[in-house]
């Protein structure tokens, strides 16, 4: 199968994608969020793009890619672009006048930041605190990660002071040195950040905050604060403006942080009428599930192999990661980030080859490899003879190494396991809350994929492998890092942390792990 190059503008971003994917998938891997109310069916004309060089007008998710392209993108196309603007940039500024008059040189140089502290990575935006432009974004590995993968283990660490400093320590260079990346790419003096809003998961923001984190390792996993916090820079050790204000965003429970407040708030599912459910995958699955009238939250144990650790040719969403699988007659067809020859595999790329071998029968619902002898005449030889032995074990290869300086990039039967484990995971959890509800799969009437995970990831594979409710797909929705919008949000319009803090009162936390019938749906969610 062919693949071509896609160049996003104004982003300056290029992919290289199968052929006959969507202008919509496309921007989806450049990690750029288009307005899809109708969840790709072409009826709500919401995702209008222009392709270069003529500036002809075309839906993104029913143009169909067959060349190279270059396409620019309108801010009334972009997910959260409107949003943004109609809360307030222009006069609801969280910028204290005295620190207009006494520290900047001019009232156009006036910036701030919002941070998303992921149990695996921090990203960082610096936004132009007069017009709400977003100037620049970095994103790091979180550095705690060296003493352990999943909050957990963070917090197993963190029980003597002299841990939990180091652990904040850790995070503080990590942000000051995206920081210094942010200032130096868009060309401003750190001097002139003057406030900065902060989201992340209870524990990740305890840490940043020096705060006790024992107590979230024991049941019944009470946070030792729930409540915003405002910071002098200075205190924090920050490199910004010593006297710019550090907003942290209120926690939901022990194990639903800021991120998922800003999640929410960003999204509106909080004013909406349609069963909406949220799920946000990472180390740590997050979900809220509801109406305007009725919300809950949970957090599910997913752990980091839907973010390619634990996977034996696993990795993050790095230049040369397997980003997508399709099969076809001649075998299986890869979409590589950076267009380069595969090294490994990310977590939307894995959801897919999963899918795949569903589909193909390579694998049951059980998640045990068949057979090879039992798949004469099923899949194409050409699939077939990718089936391989590895270890006295069955494994199948996406991508056989060149040569010796390359690796060949295989799944194993560990690998599978793991997969079933995460979905498992998120899938008891919107069950438990869909029982809460008292809805079916058929009552939810929008599922909205957060994170960077979910916005890679191909509705159809993640509805085959079960991670997902069973709706239509039309019904599912990406909305990219919407925690960090929401933090963007709160950072510009003051009015929005008085929001924040009542919707994270609004919405009921319920501990799956400690519901009764737990460990039977967690079961039961195991089958693909």
């Amino acid at each position: 199968m062919k693949h071509f190059n896609v160049t996003f503008k104004p982003d300056d971003k290029q992919i290289s994608i199968h052929a006959g994917a969507t202008v919509l998938e496309a921007a989806g891997q450049a990690g750029i969020i288009l307005n899809s109310a109708c969840g790709g069916k072409g009826t709500c004309k919401k995702c209008l793009v222009n392709l270069e060089p003529d500036a002809k007008q075309v839906l993104a998710c029913q143009y169909h890619i067959q060349s190279d392209l270059a396409v620019t993108i309108p801010p009334s196309s972009r997910f959260f672009e409107q949003k943004i603007l109609e809360h307030g940039i222009d006069t609801h500024l969280r910028i204290r006048p005295t620190i207009h008059e006494k520290y900047t040189d001019s009232k156009d140089k006036i910036f701030g930041l919002a941070v998303d502290i992921g149990t695996t990575t921090v990203v960082a935006k610096l936004i132009n605190m007069v017009n709400g432009q977003c100037l620049a974004t970095q994103a790091a590995l979180n550095p705690q990660s060296r003493h352990g993968d999943d909050v957990v283990s963070r917090i197993a660490y963190a029980k003597t002071d002299q841990n939990l400093a180091e652990l904040q320590k850790l995070i503080i260079n990590c942000i000051n040195d995206l920081i210094a990346k942010l200032c130096k790419q868009a060309s401003i003096n750190v001097k002139h950040i003057y406030e900065m809003c902060v989201v992340g998961n209870t524990t990740m923001g305890h840490l940043f905050l020096r705060l006790p984190v024992e107590q979230l390792g024991l049941a019944p996993y009470k946070a030792f604060s729930l409540d915003a916090h405002d910071t002098p820079a200075a205190r924090l050790h920050l490199q910004i403006n010593p006297d710019a204000n550090v907003h942290t965003v209120e926690n939901i429970a022990g194990f639903v942080g800021s991120d998922t407040t800003a999640v929410t708030l960003a999204t509106g599912i909080d004013s909406a009428d349609q069963m909406s459910l949220i799920v946000d995958i990472g180390t740590n699955g997050e979900i809220v599930f509801g109406t305007k009238d009725k919300l809950y939250a949970a957090s599910c144990a997913a752990g980091p192999a839907l973010e390619g650790a634990r996977i034996s040719c696993g990795s993050r969403a790095v230049e040369g990661a397997i980003e997508a699988v399709v099969a076809n007659e001649d075998g299986i067809d890869l979409d590589v980030i950076g267009g380069c020859p595969p090294r490994s595999i990310c977590g939307s790329g894995l959801i897919d080859a999963v899918a795949e071998l569903l589909d193909l029968g390579i694998i049951d619902a059980s998640g045990r490899f068949n057979d090879p002898n039992t798949l004469a005449g099923k899949p194409p030889p050409a699939i077939i003879d990718r089936i391989i032995e590895q270890d006295e074990q069955l494994c199948f290869c996406l991508n056989r190494a060149a040569n010796v300086s390359e690796r060949s990039v295989v799944l194993t039967q560990k690998d599978i396991r793991e997969v079933q484990l995460a979905k498992a995971a998120i899938r008891a959890g919107t069950k438990i809350l869909q029982r809460k509800l008292g809805i079916e799969d058929a009552d939810i009437e929008q599922i909205l994929l957060a994170g960077a995970f979910g916005n890679y990831t191909r509705p159809k594979s993640a509805l085959r492998i079960g991670l997902l409710p069973r709706v239509q797909v039309e019904r599912i929705r990406f909305v990219g890092n919407a925690a960090s919008s929401g933090a963007q949000m709160i950072l510009l319009n003051s009015a929005l942390r008085a929001e924040a803090k009542q919707l994270a009162r609004k919405i009921e936390y319920i501990e799956i792990a400690h519901e009764p019938d737990f460990q039977t749906v967690f079961a039961e969610s195991m089958s693909f």
